[in-house]
């Protein structure tokens, strides 16, 4: 019978609660402050954690300098935020931490600068145009 519930979703669910409290609340790195964990996964035989984050902010984590000092800060505090999750974890061996940064709030921004853009210009073309249909006869 097969766990509708499997043991490494509930192991990325508690690394990504222990992690995201740990940079929150005891990392006192300024390159770390202002991200969320945004996916946790870890191989089957839980050795290797791979964390995706993103950065909080408008346009905060477009540029490339910021990834850059977000990456740098996270592997530098890995081997802390490794020895918290051996407080927490049920595992014999803690995963080793492996970081990178998700797009998807990058494109979800540059998506919803689009359409903003598109509703505005349709707005001016609405006042521009004539409030009627034309009257071929006149």
């Amino acid at each position: 019978m097969a766990r509708e519930y499997p043991r490494s979703r509930r192991i990325e669910e508690q690394i990504q609660r222990t992690l995201s409290e740990a940079i929150r609340s005891q990392l006192r790195d300024p390159r770390v402050a202002g991200i969320v964990l945004t996916e946790v996964r870890v191989t089957r035989d839980l050795s290797v954690a791979r964390i995706s984050y993103g950065v909080l902010g408008p346009d905060s984590g477009d540029t490339p300098e910021v990834r850059a000092g977000v990456q740098a800060g996270l592997q530098s505090a890995a081997g802390f935020l490794r020895s918290q999750l051996a407080r927490t974890l049920a595992t014999r061996t803690v995963p080793e931490l492996r970081f990178s940064y998700d797009e998807a709030g990058a494109r979800g921004r540059a998506l919803e600068q689009l359409i903003d853009t598109a509703v505005d210009e349709d707005a001016t073309r609405q006042k521009d145009e004539p409030s009627g249909p034309a009257d071929p006869a006149s």
